[in-house]
């Protein structure tokens, strides 16, 4: 459920790369800028995007700490829903701009949202494994958003440009999963953090009596853990104190470059290649045919994410994205093009799941969702800004200036989390952010 809600989020945070071409052959963007915050280029909708990811995470985010993971789940995907509904209908660069902001800080929010559950409710053993399934589930959107804009953004269905309609589509679906999302139980851990021990409870044996029903084999007794602590204050100064300060400081620099990384190419993909000499139409199909790779890397990675350490499967991601990368930019043969996007986009997103899996893990239930939102949110500034960089790369350096960027990114990605970064695998929350 969890899963099939973020589904829609991921649909809507990519359609971006994939209606770009779009966007462009309507008139109501250009691909590049004379100067550096151009609002009328494509850079500008990308940066939207990225300004109200920043909000979300950074402001709305941390409303799961305060009113429940579950609250914020089922509004956050009501919110950008609708706003992606409203950006679907305009027709001027300066209100699709708008749209996409909104849209950006429910996503944002639900992003957020997500890593705390997740890593709340799953046994320590198999926390790589079950964000690396959520992933695999999350991002099947990606091809899916791909294929459906190669259908529709060449043409106009009853009059409405194709991009409109790659929006639409994702919206109706969102809203019948709203529904299946009602399902969800409140995360324990938030509950018993609350004092709201008898709720905690409650839900905890209905799961119990669920796996013995399913399995026919009682459940052992839980071995013996010390009280929960009872909610404490918890502000933005929190995650400065000397416990924390060091992972905090840690994770705003990774985030800040990871984001260059993967948005980089995530992004822009249809439009690099078409800067790469490939016509619009080949250039979605070829990002289709890449695109597939989104849900698979997750699942292949599901059979090494608790065998080997959670930071050294960042590591080598990011190592393999900056490789990649760079020979992927000297290529001009189709085949070989779409073979390498194919091996970015599987290196990519394991490198997603992990970190993903690995900076909830590292601070404690009472301020989880605030502390993922703040690190997470300097991803979203760069992000933001590297929406202009890269279009302006893009003109003066060509592809291969674009990729220049992202290497250089992963290199400091790579130094953080090698050099600094704490061991998270197979460890009980409470020992890893205690």
């Amino acid at each position: 459920m969890v899963a099939l809600g973020a589904w829609f989020e991921i649909y809507d945070v990519f359609f971006t790369a994939y209606i770009g071409p779009g966007l462009v052959r309507s008139g109501i963007f250009t691909t590049s800028t004379a100067n550096f915050f151009g609002f009328a280029g494509l850079g500008a909708f990308v940066a939207a995007m990225f300004a109200g990811l920043f909000v979300g995470t950074l402001v709305f985010g941390q409303l799961a700490d305060r009113f429940g993971r579950r609250v914020v789940f089922m509004g956050a995907l009501l919110w950008y829903t609708a706003a992606a509904a409203l950006l679907a209908c305009q027709h001027s660069a300066e209100w699709i701009i708008f749209f996409r902001f909104l849209t950006g800080i429910g996503a944002g929010a639900e992003i957020v949202t997500i890593d705390s559950y997740t890593t709340e409710l799953v046994p320590a053993n198999s926390r790589g494994r079950s964000f690396a399934f959520l992933q695999a589930i999350q991002f099947s959107a990606v091809p899916t958003v791909a294929l459906v804009a190669w259908w529709f953004v060449p043409t106009a269905p009853l009059g409405f440009d194709g991009w409109r309609w790659v929006i639409w589509i994702g919206c109706l679906g969102a809203v019948a999963v709203w529904f299946i999302r009602l399902g969800l139980p409140e995360s324990p851990r938030w509950l018993a953090q609350r004092g709201r021990i008898a709720e905690a409870d409650a839900i905890v044996s209905r799961l119990e009596h669920e796996i013995v029903a399913r399995t026919g084999t009682s459940l052992s007794e839980p071995k013996p853990h010390p009280p929960v602590a009872q909610e404490q204050k918890v502000n933005f100064a929190v995650l400065w104190q000397s416990r924390y300060r060091g992972r905090t400081i840690m994770m705003l620099v990774f985030n800040f470059f990871q984001s260059i990384g993967y948005y980089g190419f995530a992004s822009w993909i249809p439009t690099l290649l078409i800067a790469k000499g490939i016509n619009v139409t080949h250039s979605l199909l070829y990002s289709f045919v890449i695109a597939i790779a989104n849900p698979i890397g997750p699942l292949l990675s599901m059979s090494f994410a608790e065998r080997i350490e959670r930071k050294w499967i960042v590591v080598g991601s990011a190592s393999a994205m900056a490789v990649i990368g760079i020979i992927f930019s000297k290529q001009e043969d189709a085949a070989l093009i779409v073979a390498l996007g194919v091996a970015m986009a599987l290196a990519s997103n394991c490198l997603t799941f992990s970190y993903r899996a690995y900076q909830a893990e590292l601070f404690p239930t009472r301020m989880r969702s605030r502390a993922i939102g703040v690190v997470y949110s300097i991803s979203r500034i760069s992000a933001m800004f590297s929406g202009f960089l890269i279009a302006f790369c893009l003109r003066d350096y060509g592809a291969t200036g674009v990729f220049a960027l992202i290497a250089g990114a992963m290199a400091i990605v790579v130094v953080t989390i090698g050099v600094f970064g704490p061991r998270t695998n197979g460890l009980k929350l409470e020992a890893v952010s205690g």
